[in-house]
C-alpha cells in the first residue's frame, strides 16, 4: 500500500496522536494557552474514551518531558497486588486452564506462563496518578479543564474511527471465549448488542464520563482512596480478584532519570527499567559501530534484525522492577559491552542468548509548544481491553500488565507481590549534543523497540522527515529466525531472497497492526516543528 501523507510544519506547537479527536483535544488546549504537558494530558485522557481497546482509565503511563532545559522521566506504572504469589498463579492456571500469553516475544521459558485475562494479571492502574503527577509538576491550566473533551465524548458519544473499530472487533472476538463473573460487565460497556461498534458508528460511555469527572475533581484521589477505590476493592472481593483498597492507596508514580545511547552523533533517550526501552538502546549501541548507509539493503536489514535480537535477549534476561531486583542498566549500555555484542553478529541469522554485562493494544502521543517544552507519552491497558475485567458502574477496563511477569522463581522479573512487571510501553526522545530534537514513539508490544530502531535509523541514516520515516516499510522479529515484513519490502524479491540466503525466515504480513503505530515531532532548524503520524491507522498530527 502507499502512504501519501505529508509531514506537518507548524510554527508554534504540534500534537501527534493515534486518533484525530485526541489530537484535536490537545491542540485546543495549546490554543487556549496551555503548554505541551497540558496538551499531552488532554490528548491522553481523551484517548481513553476514543480508543478504549488500546488504553483506558485502568491502564499505565510513562512519559519523558523536555522542560526547555533538560529531560525528566515519569514511570507511572502500577504494582501487583500484595496478595499475589507464584503458587497462586500456578494453582489457578492448572485449575482453570487460564489462557497464557507470550508477553515477552518468544522469550518465555517452556512451561506455564502468566494468564492473559481475568484478575490474576491485573496490576494497580497508574495512569490517573500519572496524569495528576505530570500536571502537578509541569501543568499550567487547571487540571479539571484537561478532561473536558474526554468527558464530552464519553457522555454524548462520538463516531468510532476505522482503525479503532478493527482493534475493537478483535478484542470482542477474544472476549467471547471468556467465562466467569469477573467478565460480566464487559459486554454492556464495550459492545453494541454483543458486537463491536462499526466504523463511523456512534458510541457512548456515560459511566466513564462519571469516573473522569471524579478523577478531575479530586486530582485522582477518588481513584486511589475514595469511592472508586472502594468500588474496585468490593468488586475484586466479590469476583475473585486480589487487588484491594490498600493496594490502591499505596500506589505512587516514580520520577526517574532517562537513560541514553549514542547514535550517529545524537542521543536516543528512553526510560530505565521496568520498561523495555533498554532493548532499543542496546540495539542502537551495537549499530552505531556499523556504517549502515554504506551497506546493501539486505545487509543493512540483517544488521538491524540481529542487533535487535541481541537487545531483546538482554532485556528479557535482566529487565525487572529496579526497586525489587538488581538491574544492570549502566553496564548493559556501556559502549564496551556493545562492542562485545556487536562481535557476535555474523553473516547468518542467529539465535542469540543474553550476555554477561559487568554487574553494579497501547497508544502513543507527543506534543510540543511555542516555549520549547516537548512531551513523549505512552499509555496502555495491554493487548485489546487488557484483562477484560470492567468495574461495574464506572465504564473502564483494568489492565493486564501482570502478564509481563515470569513464573521462573529465579528470574529477576519473577511474579510476586507489590512488584512492577516487565513493561512493553516505552516513550522515546532524541537530542543532539544536549539540545532537543524531539519526542517519538512506536506502539505495539514487542514491536516497540523495533519500530523505534527503524524510525531512528530512517531519520538519521536515511535523512527522512518524521512522516517519511514513519512510512518506511517495516519488519518485525518475534522469535527464532522468523521475520515478518510489510508487502512493500516483500515486493523487492532480490532483497527477500538475499535475507533468506542469510537464514532469515521471511513471511509477508498484510495486517498493518503487526508493525506498530508511531508518531514523532522534530524541532525545525528554522523554528517551529515538523511532525508525522501513523499512516497505517487513524493517526493524526495537528499544529498552529
Amino acid at each position: 500500500m502507499a502512504y501519501p501523507r505529508q509531514p506537518l510544519f507548524a510554527p508554534n506547537g504540534a500534537v501527534a496522536t493515534s486518533q484525530p479527536l485526541a489530537a484535536a483535544a490537545g491542540l485546543a488546549v495549546l490554543r487556549r494557552g496551555g503548554n505541551a504537558v497540558d496538551a499531552a494530558l488532554a490528548a491522553a485522557i481523551t484517548l481513553t474514551v476514543v480508543q478504549p481497546p488500546s488504553n483506558d482509565i485502568g491502564g499505565d503511563l510513562f512519559a519523558i518531558v523536555w522542560d526547555g532545559e533538560r529531560l525528566h522521566g515519569l514511570n507511572a506504572s502500577g504494582r501487583s497486588p500484595a496478595a499475589l504469589t507464584r503458587e497462586m498463579v500456578l494453582a489457578a492456571t492448572e485449575r482453570r486452564g487460564a489462557e497464557p500469553v507470550d508477553a515477552l516475544g518468544g522469550a518465555q521459558a517452556a512451561g506455564p506462563a502468566m494468564p492473559a485475562r481475568g484478575w490474576l494479571p491485573v496490576t494497580v492502574p497508574g495512569a490517573p496518578a500519572g496524569w495528576r503527577d505530570l500536571h502537578d509538576r509541569f501543568g499550567s491550566l487547571p487540571f479539571a479543564d484537561l478532561f473536558a473533551d474526554a468527558i464530552g465524548y464519553a457522555e454524548h458519544g462520538y463516531p468510532v474511527a476505522p482503525g479503532t473499530a478493527a482493534t475493537w472487533a478483535r478484542g470482542v472476538a477474544a472476549h467471547a471465549a471468556l467465562r466467569g463473573e469477573e467478565y460480566v460487565e464487559f459486554d454492556p460497556v464495550f459492545t453494541v448488542g454483543g458486537r463491536a461498534p462499526r466504523p463511523g458508528e456512534r458510541w457512548r460511555n456515560p459511566d466513564a464520563a462519571g469516573t473522569l469527572r471524579r478523577i478531575a475533581a479530586t486530582g485522582a484521589e477518588d481513584f486511589y482512596r475514595g469511592r472508586i477505590a472502594v468500588a474496585l476493592d468490593a468488586h475484586a472481593a466479590r469476583t475473585g480478584g486480589l487487588i484491594t483498597g490498600d493496594d490502591l492507596a499505596r500506589h505512587t508514580s516514580t520520577w526517574v532519570t532517562p537513560v541514553s545511547a549514542r547514535y550517529r552523533g545524537h542521543e536516543v533517550w528512553e526510560l530505565p527499567p521496568n520498561g523495555q526501552g533498554v532493548a532499543a538502546l542496546l540495539a542502537l549501541n551495537i549499530l552505531d559501530g556499523v556504517d549502515l548507509a554504506a551497506l546493501p539493503a539486505d545487509e543493512r536489514l540483517h544488521w538491524q534484525i540481529e542487533a535487535m535480537k541481541l537487545g531483546f535477549a538482554d532485556a528479557h534476561a535482566y529487565v525487572a522492577d529496579p526497586e525489587r531486583a538488581e538491574v544492570p542498566t549502566a553496564a548493559l549500555l556501556d559502549p564496551g559491552y556493545a562492542a562485545s555484542r556487536r562481535a557476535l553478529v555474523t553473516a547468518w541469522a542467529g539465535d542469540p542468548v543474553a550476555g554477561e554485562p559487568e554487574r553494579g493494544g497501547t497508544v502513543y502521543l507527543c506534543t510540543a509548544d511555542a516555549g520549547g517544552m516537548m512531551v513523549s507519552l505512552i499509555q496502555s491497558t495491554y493487548l485489546a481491553f487488557g484483562s477484560h475485567v470492567v468495574l461495574p458502574g464506572h465504564g473502564f477496563a483494568l489492565q493486564n500488565r501482570g502478564t509481563g511477569f515470569r513464573l521462573d522463581p529465579a528470574h529477576p522479573n519473577a511474579v510476586g507481590p507489590a512488584k512492577r512487571p516487565f513493561h512493553t510501553i516505552i516513550p522515546g526522545f532524541l537530542t543532539r549534543d544536549g539540545e532537543p530534537v524531539g519526542p517519538f514513539g512506536v506502539m505495539g508490544g514487542h514491536m516497540q523497540p523495533q519500530g523505534q530502531l527503524q524510525l531512528v535509523s530512517a531519520t538519521l541514516d536515511a535523512g527522512r522527515d518524521p512522516q517519511a520515516a514513519l512510512d518506511t516499510p517495516r519488519w518485525y522479529w518475534h522469535a527464532g529466525r522468523s521475520v515478518l515484513v510489510e508487502p512493500e519490502l516483500a515486493a523487492d524479491h532480490d532483497l527477500v531472497a538475499a535475507l533468506q540466503a542469510r537464514g532469515h525466515q521471511i513471511t509477508v504480513a498484510e495486517d498493518p497492526a503487526a508493525f506498530g503505530y508511531g508518531q514523532a515531532i522534530w524541532r525545525h532548524p528554522d523554528g517551529g516543528y515538523v511532525a508525522g503520524s501513523e499512516s497505517r491507522v487513524d493517526g493524526a498530527m495537528v499544529g498552529w
